[in-house]
């Protein structure tokens, strides 16, 4: 076996510290190195068995860094975590796998639809799964919900609940697509880890009722075994492309229990961590199947009602240079 390599690791110190615990417990020879612009001023940096600087996605040499990282230090597998890096590895797959390295990754088609929340919601309708109206700027509802129609974790929406929170800047961004607003009275909000395999066949999935968000991310978190594991099983066995873990939000009726999809991340989540510690052991799984060629079998007994509350903690470094 060789080392693993979490890219744009940032502030990912759980899902680094999970893949440590996991490749360790299989290699004790085997290291967890993680990559990021910034890695001095990286929690995840700090954990990891080492850290490398490379430059930032959008930079025309970060592939290259990249490889030659992978070249130099035993690389066999890379775990990406960032959005914007997932559809510039995608279409540099063959130069990696030149070199023997793996990347959990799902294909280029599927990141491409998760990125376009238009292009999401065709594939929700392609697979059955009902999904928030679609509003034109000239016929809505109050109220609405704005978004980007590229882009993640809560970066750039609004709730609109008066008509003169419209502005005509909302009116002419094209960028930008009016969406029903999904209530959380009413609906309880729901993000799933699934573990696809590498014949994007459904192995697991886990429900996380998201209690409490922060930044976009979740900081209290309550996995339940309920229906929308149910409709997940039957609606989603089978996912064209999609491979290691997938992140889906769902909204679940309280009353009704009727189902809508908002969006897929194809990357782990930054509410991963509760997953893995009721028992979804996607690290592990990962090195299984792409490092030892395991098959994996389907997975349903993880812990059903576990609550997760997260909490700020500090790494330090003395006599820090920068």
């Amino acid at each position: 076996m060789s080392n693993i390599l979490i890219t744009s690791a940032g502030r990912r110190v759980s899902l680094v510290k999970a893949f440590i615990t996991e490749l360790m417990a299989i290699d004790h020879t085997g290291k967890v190195y993680v990559t990021d612009a910034y890695p001095k001023l990286s929690p995840a940096a700090q954990v990891a068995h080492k850290a490398f600087k490379v430059y930032k996605i959008n930079n025309t040499g970060y592939i290259d860094s990249l490889l030659e990282i992978c070249k130099q230090n035993k690389i066999s597998l890379i775990i990406p975590t960032l959005d914007t890096e997932l559809l510039r590895l995608s279409e540099n797959r063959k130069k990696f796998s030149d070199i023997n390295v793996q990347l959990v990754l799902s294909n280029q088609k599927f990141i491409e639809i998760c990125n376009n929340k238009l292009s999401t919601q065709q594939l929700f309708n392609k697979l059955g799964i009902s999904v928030p109206e679609i509003y034109s700027k000239q016929n809505y509802k109050l109220p609405l919900f704005i978004k980007p129609l590229v882009g993640s974790n809560s970066i750039g929406t609004l709730i609109i609940k008066k008509e003169n929170q419209i502005s005509d800047d909302l009116l002419q961004n094209e960028k930008l697509q009016f969406f029903e607003y999904l209530d959380h009275d009413a609906y309880d909000e729901y993000t799933c880890d699934l573990y696809y395999n590498k014949s994007s066949e459904l192995k697991c999935v886990i429900p996380r009722k998201r209690i409490e968000v922060r930044g976009g991310e979740v900081s209290k978190g309550l996995t339940e075994n309920n229906e929308v594991k149910t409709f997940i099983d039957i609606k989603l066995a089978y996912l064209e492309g999609a491979r290691g873990c997938i992140t889906l939000q769902l909204f679940m009726h309280k009353e009704t229990k009727a189902i809508k999809g908002i969006e897929i991340n194809p990357r782990f989540g930054g509410g991963f961590p509760l997953s893995y510690l009721a028992g979804g052991n996607y690290p592990k799984w990962i090195i299984q199947e792409y490092m030892l060629g395991r098959t994996i079998d389907y997975f349903d007994d993880w812990e059903n009602n576990l609550l997760m509350l997260r909490y700020d903690d500090e790494i330090l470094m003395h006599d820090f240079e920068g």
